[in-house]
This record gives C-alpha cells, sequence and structure tokens, in this order.
C-alpha cells in the first residue's frame, strides 16, 4: 500500500507480479519516471541494480535471465532511452533471453505535442523483440506484466518491451483482487514419440554420431538427459554458445563447438539440439558438414526448421522433453554403444599440438594462451564464464573448457563488443540472488575481454560495487582493434585508426573501487589470477599481452575457433583444411 493509505498503485501491482515470477532482483538506469516503481520495488525487497547505460542495463538483465533460468528485468525510460537501448535488446533477442524492459513513458498529456523529443519509441523495438505494447489502462497492469512474463519466457525465449505512461506507477488501482490470481503455466511442445523412435533408429545404426548441443538445450533445462545420452551411448557433442557445458568438455566425449568444428565433416549423423544452422555452424553445409551426412534437428520453433538445408528427420519439440524421450527410445531398442571418438581425436591433433606450441615463452610478452592456460589452472569448477572481444574470444575458445549448466555466456551471435561486461554484471547479480536462495556462496564470475570491448561500458562497475556484487574481469591488453589491426596489415602493409595507444584500464577499474592491477610478464600472470579470485571485491586485471600475437590468426587456420564467412565461401572451401 502506499504510504499513509491503503491505495494500491501501479509501482505496487508491478512490483508484486514481478515477485510472483521467483524474481528478486531488478536492473535500472534510475530516472525520476520510475519513482513509485522503484519505491515499491524497494519496499518488496528486490535487488535493484544501478546502470548507467540502457544497452547495459538490458544486457545485465539478459545475463541475470542466462544464469538463474528467470525472467530478467530492465528499468529503462522512453525518450533517450530506447534508442540507447537497441543493442541490448537485439543481443538479447538473438541470444533467446527471457528479458522484460519496462520503459517509462512520459506523462500521457505530453505525447505527440511536437515536443524536443518526439517519435515512437515502441516503433524502434518491434523488429527486435517478440512483443512490444504499451499499457493504456493502469487496472491492467497486472495483465500486461503477466502476459509479457509470459511471452518472454514460452516457447523459444526472447525479450518483450513494456511501455508505461510514469504516472500509472503512482496511480491507484482498481482491481487489485487480480493480483491473487495464480499464474498461467507455461508447458512446453512434447515431440512425437514415432519422430524420437526414428532418431534411436538413426543414432544406433551411426558408425560416427555427433551431436551439436546450442542455447535452446539450455533454455529448456536438457542438460542433465543430455549428459546422459552421451554417456550412455558414447555419442560425442560439441557445445555452441550457451550450449557449452551441457555435455562436459573433457575431450572425451565432450567439446567446444570452436575447438572442435574441424572433426564436424566425419560425422554420418548429426543430430541437432537448440541450435540454429547459422553462419558459425557453417550453415549445417558441405563442407563443413559431409554431404552425404544425415540430420537429426529438433526445435521449439517448427519454423527454424530446414533454414539453408534439408533435414533427413525434423521433429518440433522441446529440447529437454525431446532428449528424456530419446534416452527412453535408445534404452527400448537396446542400442549400442560408440566405442570410440577416435575419428574426432585424430582431426583434432594437427590443430591441438600447434596450439600447444604457441605461448608458452616465460620472457617477453603475455600470449593470451598464457593467460587461458593459467586460467584454467584456477577456474573453480562452478565458475561462469562470461567471454567478450574477438582476436581474445578466439583465443580462449582454443584453451578454454566449459563443464557444467549455466556456465557459459558470449555475445554470440550478434557479436556486440563490450556486451561482456554489463553481462558478467547480471550474473554476478544472479549468483548472489541464487546463493541466498538456496544457501553457500554465489557461484565465482569470470569475465575475460579484449581492451577494444572493455572500453564500451566500464562504468558499469560502478554498479557492481556498489550492490556488493563480485566479477573477476581480465583485460587482454594489446593496445589495438587486434583484428582490424592484422586484417588490416594484411591488406595493405600498414593499419589505419586501428590503435588505442597506451592505456592503463587498471586504473579505471580503480576509480569505481575494484581490485585492480596490471602485469606485463607472463610470470606475472598466475599470481594476478590468484590475487584477483582472492579479491573480496570485484577485480579488473590488465594483462598487456602481445600486439603482434593475433597476425597467426590472420595467416594459420589451426588457430582460427571462430569464422567470419558468408555462405557462399562457406560453400567453395572449408576454412580450415583437412590438415587443421
Amino acid at each position: 500500500m502506499a504510504r499513509g493509505s491503503n491505495k494500491l498503485t501501479g509501482g505496487m501491482v508491478v512490483s508484486r507480479t514481478l515477485k510472483k515470477y521467483g524474481i528478486n532482483t531488478v536492473f535500472s538506469l534510475a530516472g525520476a519516471s520510475h519513482t513509485h516503481l522503484l519505491d515499491a520495488l524497494d519496499k518488496d525487497d528486490f535487488g535493484i541494480i544501478s546502470n548507467r547505460h540502457e544497452t547495459a542495463t538490458v544486457a545485465a538483465a539478459d545475463g541475470y535471465a542466462r544464469i538463474t533460468g528467470k525472467l530478467g528485468v530492465a528499468l529503462i525510460i522512453s525518450d533517450q532511452g530506447v534508442p540507447n537501448a537497441i543493442s541490448g535488446i537485439l543481443t538479447a533477442y538473438e541470444a533467446c533471453s527471457p528479458v522484460l524492459v519496462i520503459v517509462a513513458e512520459p506523462h500521457t498529456a505530453g505525447i505527440e505535442p511536437q515536443a524536443l523529443v518526439d517519435h515512437d519509441a515502441m516503433a524502434l523495438t518491434r523488429s527486435i523483440s517478440k512483443w512490444s505494447r504499451t499499457v493504456h489502462s493502469v487496472d491492467r497492469l497486472r495483465e500486461y506484466v503477466e502476459v509479457a512474463a509470459r511471452t518472454a519466457l514460452s516457447g523459444r525465449p526472447g525479450p518483450v518491451v513494456l511501455q508505461v505512461p510514469q504516472q500509472f506507477f503512482s496511480e491507484a488501482v482498481e482491481r487489485g483482487e487480480e493480483l491473487d490470481a495464480p499464474l498461467t503455466d507455461i508447458h512446453k511442445p512434447a515431440p512425437p514419440l514415432a519422430l524420437i523412435e526414428r532418431a534411436a533408429e538413426m543414432l544406433d545404426k551411426a558408425k560416427r554420431p555427433l551431436i551439436i548441443v546450442g542455447s535452446g538445450a539450455q533454455w529448456s533445462g536438457a542438460g542433465p538427459a543430455l549428459r546422459k545420452l552421451s554417456a550412455d551411448f558414447g555419442i560425442p557433442a560439441f557445445g555452441n554458445a550457451m550450449g557449452r557445458g551441457l555435455v562436459p568438455e573433457d575431450d572425451e566425449l565432450g567439446w567446444s563447438w570452436g575447438l572442435a568444428q574441424v572433426a564436424a565433416k566425419q560425422a554420418d549423423v548429426v543430430l541437432w539440439v537448440g541450435s540454429r544452422m547459422t553462419q558459425r555452424m557453417g550453415y549445417g553445409m558441405a563442407p563443413r558438414f559431409a554431404p552425404n551426412a544425415k540430420f537429426i534437428q529438433i526445435d521449439v520453433l517448427g519454423e527454424e526448421i530446414g533454414r539453408n538445408r534439408p533435414i533427413d528427420l525434423p521433429i518440433v519439440g522441446d529440447a529437454m522433453l525431446s532428449m528424456v524421450a530419446l534416452n527412453a527410445a535408445m534404452r527400448k531398442r537396446k542400442a549400442k554403444t560408440k566405442t570410440s571418438v577416435k575419428w574426432i581425436k585424430d582431426a583434432l591433433k594437427p590443430r591441438l599440438e600447434f596450439i600447444d606450441s604457441l605461448g608458452r615463452n616465460e620472457t617477453g610478452p603475455i600470449h593470451p594462451y598464457r593467460l587461458g592456460r593459467e586460467l584454467m589452472k584456477r577456474m573453480p569448477k562452478d565458475a561462469v564464464y562470461v567471454g567478450d572481444g574477438a582476436d581474445i574470444q578466439n583465443w580462449m575458445t582454443a584453451v578454454i573448457k566449459i563443464k557444467g549448466d549455466r556456465s557459459y555466456m558470449d555475445h554470440y551471435p550478434l557479436g556486440s563488443m563490450g556486451i561482456g561486461t554489463p553481462l558478467a554484471l547480471g550474473a554476478a547479480a544472479g549468483a548472489k540472488e541464487m546463493a541466498k536462495e538456496k544457501g553457500g556462496k554465489p557461484r565465482p564470475i569470470i569475465h575475460v575481454t579484449g581492451d577494444g570491448a572493455f572500453g564500451f561500458y566500464p562504468s558499469e562497475y560502478n554498479g557492481a560495487v556498489l550492490a556488493g556484487l563480485k566479477i573477476n574481469t581480465f583485460i587482454s591488453n594489446d593496445g589495438a582493434w587486434g583484428t582490424e589491426k592484422h586484417g588490416q596489415t594484411l591488406a595493405l602493409q600498414r593499419h589505419v585508426n586501428v590503435e588505442f595507444g597506451e592505456v592503463h584500464y587498471d586504473l579505471i577499474g580503480k576509480a569505481f573501487g575494484c581490485h585492480s592491477q596490471r602485469i606485463t610478464k607472463p610470470s606475472e600472470v598466475g599470481g594476478a589470477i590468484d590475487a584477483a579470485l582472492a579479491s573480496k571485491v570485484t577485480s579488473v586485471t590488465d594483462v598487456v599481452t602481445d600486439p603482434e600475437a593475433g597476425h597467426v590468426r590472420k595467416t594459420d587456420p589451426r588457430v582460427q575457433t571462430i569464422a567470419f564467412l558468408d555462405l557462399v565461401t562457406s560453400r567453395k572451401s572449408h576454412f580450415t583444411p583437412d590438415v587443421a
């Protein structure tokens, strides 16, 4: 109730409706427009994380959603806020993250008077969200919030945008009794069992089956069933995006797609689970895959199946329900266990040997592989890895191994540089909330980024420190947009507009109250990681890396783990030849 009265306000309705979804944290770029909503949220014991840019506000809610599986909530304003938030909304849309963006609209009396700002904010978001609407009656706030949440969480998850006239947050609500109504259940579509039995038959008869695991498998909670399928029947899995770690990357049954993709063309039956056939995946086509390979594709969205290539066995259904059914079908037919993944290891051997030979120097500049290897020695088992940047993301894909559910996130597939910082902020807030709910300590957040990417949203560390969150950030500082620098050098024999000069990024962290350090020698890497992990507050470690290391990535396919090729190029030649 409002202070000093028994009035139920719109802000209270929104707060109490969100609480019914188990949400205890929201992300907000302050602003007077949300005053009465923020008041209600605070009184209902929500954690309110302060942000400094609208895209970062939405991306932090995205990171929270990715680690918790709950609906992420971001509060921004309409006029300048929505244009600023576009990259965050689009990142969540492409990554299929359930995020509710609550946009405070100016007082309705001020709409379209040819004011300083006069545009339809919702028109900007309709093509990059699942649902964008404006609430036109304060008495329908509960209904709109529930529909928005259900839309974001149903089927293929994604962001929704709800614009609310700011006066609604303080106005009285007449239909308050509806707050006691139960939430409408969200049901997952089950796969047709006849098709699941056909899939089991195809996998059983395959000599070299392969599972491709994407973010959809993570969102559905398919991890336990996928691990059982892989372990019981010896079927290897390559994980991409949030699909990484659902089958642990142990070099026996699980690998990251980026590292192991050179072996994909050896598979004779490929099972796609919650993964889109994007450019990174070679569009599911030859030569990245064998022309005669048989494909099974499972997706919650029917229209996603069969894009770019024909599918031998299309199955529309939830990934988790499909994997549970597939396990049962494999047991029913007493499917044999595959006894060898030698074909994968043989394909990977030249690549792994070359990767292992790089970055072993004890003197001279720090190679990015040194940072990755030292991190792998020290990353706690329950850590969440957040990747960002271009060159450094390529390097880390080769050496970082993810081994659990909801343990990996990055800027794929949009690739918006810098988004890793607010993703890490949201993940840290989610980890803190989950630890409070379940007991124990929050999961450690490991954030690896480049110096170019770090420059986008460094002020978000202010919010992390204010909220008492712990992020461990490691910046690969090569003094340039490395990917562009080396690309230009190959094309022009010189480079233009790509260098940053000498910047001490640790001082930026220090300004916001972070544990900050700068290292320049290979021998310092391990100790710096130990110090960062041991610190009680968010840490920023500026790792000055070899500015010339990235050249080999442009010239040797054995260290190219992320490709940037169009469909025509992908069809003409594999980006990594047989020797890689």
